[in-house]
């Protein structure tokens, strides 16, 4: 079940560490984690392999690690599981929460959110789940998209809940509402959006805050939408396919949306454009900025990093290259190969990108200039696609292949 690489140190992690909201893709959902001194160059066999776990299911959802302890999702016959692991790899506890997807690419991808003692997921088939942070006790459980009629794209649900205020937020889509609050305590609906039409997608819901203006940018498979947190009302919408492709593949939304100012960047992949998006001062409407062609990010996501963002195209399901673009004019800095495409994280001043064929991950500088690799290693344990995203914290650099967890040192100057 698990195994410690190398001398272990007392303590893995710094049981001291701020307690934030863990969730997908760091503090804000852009893919920046607040960590500093960290590796700038890694050692020529990559950084120390500290811990690996295996058992934890199969799946693309990102590890995440609060107050000492590693928490991870995972399919095991047709069941979703969360796993609790210590800073030994111990398995504390491995609890079913809901029904998996089990058709095709039939992997858990709902990365857990935390907030205090309690965890939010959402199953492969739509349920909404909250569970006791310290034993995993379900604590309550809404099976959404069977009470909602949510229109199941062809991967089912690969969505990481929102926390915001007292509401855990939950996409739909389909003919009854396309958004969804439950009371994050009760489990009872706080509000549920109308249906503005299109099915579910793959989009993860972030927080949209300029000055007092706040609000819910989630996705459907035609629309980016802004919704009032308090009300559920759906203060603007952006329709971002035409009627000529709804219901084909481009409709495979994956993406969350990043944001900056009064800005926000969302991509679809597949052909589709990348496109800037200009929210009103009040809040209240939207308009097109710039739209690319050339960042068509399939689902490894990209980063904001000063006036740039950095990530991946889709060429081909196998094929993309990496790629920079101005954030104000969508001016391509760069479009480079190197391996294929894949997910994109940022700390201390360095990109970890983790191409998703052959699981090489490049540590990055994030310059315009080029694709500038300093250094890479290979993740040589798990199966399948490399989908899962990187997680860094506490100088530890967290990563899941298939039914494995890694955790690795990157953390400047620490003797093993």
């Amino acid at each position: 079940m698990r195994l410690i690489v190398g001398f272990f140190i007392c303590v893995l992690f710094n049981t001291n560490t701020f307690s934030q909201n863990a969730q997908w893709r760091g503090p804000n959902r852009s893919g920046i984690f607040p960590e500093t001194g960290l590796l700038q160059e890694w050692p020529e066999n990559g950084p120390e392999l500290m811990l690996k776990v295996e058992g934890i299911g199969t799946g693309y959802s990102t590890p995440v690690f609060i107050d000492g302890i590693i928490y991870v999702t995972g399919k095991k016959v047709e069941d979703d599981y969360l796993s609790a692991i210590d800073n030994e790899g111990n398995i504390i506890y491995q609890v079913a929460y809901g029904k998996s997807w089990i058709k095709s690419y039939p992997e858990t991808r709902s990365t857990p959110t935390i907030e205090g003692n309690r965890i939010y997921v959402i199953s492969g088939t739509g349920q909404v789940v909250c569970l006791n942070r310290m034993n995993g006790e379900i604590i309550w459980t809404v099976n959404a998209s069977e009470k909602y009629k949510g229109q199941i794209h062809r991967w089912g649900v690969a969505e990481s809940p929102l926390v915001i205020d007292e509401k855990v937020i939950y996409t739909n889509g389909g003919d009854q509402a396309s958004v969804i609050a439950f009371n994050k305590i009760t489990g009872k609906e706080v509000w549920a959006t109308e249906s503005i039409g299109g099915s579910r997608t793959y989009v993860s819901p972030v927080v949209y805050q300029n000055g007092k203006v706040r609000l819910i940018v989630a996705s459907t498979s035609i629309y980016v939408i802004g919704i009032e947190p308090e009300s559920g009302t759906i203060v603007w919408n952006y329709k971002y396919l035409p009627d000529s492709v709804v219901g084909g593949r481009p409709t495979n939304s994956t993406n969350s949306a990043i944001i900056k100012g009064n800005e926000i960047f969302i991509s679809k992949g597949y052909d589709q454009f990348g496109v800037m998006l200009q929210v009103a001062e009040d809040g209240k409407n939207i308009r097109e900025k710039w739209r690319s062609s050339v960042l068509d990010t399939h689902h490894g996501h990209y980063v904001n990093i000063g006036d740039f963002i950095y990530g991946s195209n889709w060429e081909s399901n196998s094929q993309g290259n990496w790629v920079c673009l101005e954030w104000d004019t969508g001016k391509v800095m760069y479009e480079e190969k190197w391996k294929t495409k894949g997910p994109i994280a940022f700390a201390d001043n360095k990109l970890y990108c983790y191409e998703e064929r052959t699981g090489n991950v490049a540590l990055v500088n994030p310059t315009p200039e080029k694709f500038d690799i300093v250094n890479t290693f290979k993740i040589e344990y798990g199966s399948g696609p490399h989908w899962a995203h990187p997680y860094i914290i506490d100088g530890k650099l967290l990563m899941r292949h298939g039914d494995v967890l890694m955790v690795f040192n990157i953390k400047k100057g620490q003797d093993p």
